[in-house]
């Protein structure tokens, strides 16, 4: 980090400034850690206090801060620290770097982590047998959080055997005989998930630190954490954003979403509504979100579809009765909290929107995910004022769309996934964000494969064969449209109404990238990365 970190004038120019929608200009002037003025390099040059400080765009482009609006850091900052899957790829890979991480922390009890992809197992699904090389309980969770492999060990330890029923709100794979095969899906992961070893305050606060800093290198200054609770085995992050809100240790803006606890109903709110007060008065972080998940994910029948799925049957699973859904989110919305519902499969899609029938859009509600919208739902959004939360990252033909997803779904549902072009005719309103860690957390990739339908840079797992034909090519976004959901449209979702934009009286809070993306073949944007961050107009990060 360099000195650029004065309360003095900063004065961007060199390359272009992207203000907002398809607007630019050429250079930019920071006082006070506010926007001052925007306009030609010679005008606002002008506007320039003696001695103040210039930072050379070099022919990149200046862009305001991204906001992630669907992102769970302080889980991936601990995923990271334990034994993390999510940079290999394939069995032999995994067990690689499962032993390693067993030989170098002899003294864990247990085996914790994730990252693994259903995509690299037949069928989806790993076996216990293969967790059983470590001499521990182990306890991975899969890369989209929807599901846990677990070892013979964990599974003995939670006493899960052949006669344990599936719980309400999930799954226990199981071999031919109805043995448990290891793998756990949705609410089956709390029966092992909850056995492994707690995090500490101190992790729990390292991992949010750890996960602050890796964001601002990629351009993100604000998120929406969108699970806030206790969820898959996973610890409550709201005392930790707390305590960092309040010692100053979070810079970056934040909203939590806060857990609506699937096993219970209406005699939650008044909890929920002490969660919100807990953090009034913090200026870095606010709970003023509920999360609601509707469904689970379409690769494990989770998904709440509306006709059967293809070779399987079964429609998914709504977790939350669609007429309590109703009440649930009415009631959210008079006591003014904004509603965030995960949504995969077109029947949760549907049974979200009914919800929002009726609600104020002044709340700024929002259905993540949404990867199947039956046509007739897609002028509802707007109909509505409900804003289309997408993380366009998984808007590809990689391995588990190919494999696993479209041979579910079958031919006509596949072809309605993440129809982004058809929502933006519609006039829906976007925001955007990652998921992280089910995926990479970084826009600029996101916004690659929003405007070209295909893997950044080739394939997510080398030389699969169709990884760069794009997956249904007329839902493509322009890169500023999809530049906007990720600045104005996600600070818009979090009421972050001074960011987002670069505009006079706007906060300084800024990304300096090493090139112009417009200026490139839409097939680079990828190949794009940050140079500089800055949050108050003060800088956070520098490549």
């Amino acid at each position: 980090m360099s000195d650029l970190s004065s309360r003095g004038d900063l004065l961007f120019r060199g390359g272009r400034v992207f203000l907002a929608a398809d607007a630019f200009a050429e250079a930019v002037l920071v006082r006070d850690g506010r926007i001052a003025a925007v306009g030609t390099a010679s005008d606002v040059a002008e506007l320039a206090a003696p001695g103040h400080e210039t930072v050379d765009l070099d022919g990149g482009l200046l862009t305001p801060a991204f906001t992630d609006a669907h992102i769970h850091p302080v889980q991936a900052g601990l995923e990271r620290a334990r034994c993390d899957l999510s940079s290999v790829y394939g069995l032999p890979e995994y067990l690689e770097r499962i032993t390693a991480y067993a030989g170098a922390h002899p003294e864990r009890p247990w085996i914790d982590g994730g990252g693994w992809d259903m995509s690299a197992f037949p069928g989806g699904l790993p076996h216990r047998s293969q967790l059983d090389v470590v001499d521990r309980p182990a306890y991975l969770i899969q890369r989209d959080h929807h599901a846990a492999w677990a070892n013979t060990r964990a599974l003995e330890l939670a006493g899960i055997t052949r006669d344990t029923p599936d719980p309400a709100d999930g799954r226990i794979e199981r071999d031919p005989d109805g043995t448990p095969s290891g793998v756990l899906h949705e609410g089956a992961m709390d029966l092992v998930g909850l056995l492994a070893p707690r995090p500490t305050a101190g992790d729990l606060h390292d991992a949010l630190l750890a996960a602050q800093e890796h964001l601002f290198s990629l351009g993100i200054t604000g998120w929406q954490d969108a699970i806030v609770g206790s969820y898959a085995g996973s610890d409550d992050p709201l005392p930790t954003y707390l305590a960092a809100a309040a010692s100053g240790a979070l810079r970056a803006r934040v909203v939590g979403a806060l857990w609506w606890d699937r096993t219970r109903g209406a005699e939650q709110i008044p909890d929920l509504l002490e969660r919100r007060r807990s953090a009034e008065g913090l200026e870095r972080f606010r709970a003023t979100s509920v999360k609601i998940m509707q469904d689970g994910i379409a690769e494990n029948f989770t998904a709440a579809v509306i006709e059967p799925y293809c070779r399987c049957g079964g429609t998914g699973l709504s977790y939350v009765e669609p007429a309590l859904l109703r009440e649930h989110v009415a009631e959210l919305d008079r006591h003014g909290f904004q509603v965030h519902v995960h949504a995969i499969g077109e029947r949760a899609v549907r049974e979200a929107l009914d919800a929002f029938e009726g609600t104020d859009p002044a709340n700024r509600h929002h259905i993540a995910h949404l990867q199947v919208i039956e046509p007739s739902d897609v002028p509802r959004f707007a109909e509505l004022g409900v804003t289309a939360n997408l993380q366009p990252l998984w808007a590809t033909h990689h391995a588990q769309m190919d494999e696993l997803t479209i041979p579910f779904l079958g031919e006509e549902r596949s072809s309605w996934q993440y129809p982004f072009a058809d929502l933006l005719r519609a006039g829906t309103r976007f925001c955007a964000g990652s998921d992280w860690p089910v995926s990479v957390a970084d826009p600029i990739q996101g916004m690659h494969v929003a405007v070209n339908r295909t893997e950044p840079g080739g394939s997510m797992h080398a030389g699969y064969p169709t990884a760069q034909t794009p997956f249904l090519p007329g839902q493509s976004l322009d890169l500023a449209t999809a530049l906007t959901a990720y600045t104005a449209g996600s600070a818009w979702i979090n009421r972050d109404d001074d960011a987002g934009s670069i505009v006079p009286g706007n906060r300084a809070d800024l990304v300096v990238l090493d090139r112009d993306p417009f200026a490139e073949p839409a097939a680079d944007i990828w190949r794009t990365a940050v140079a500089m961050t800055f949050v108050d107009g003060q800088e956070v990060y520098r490549r």
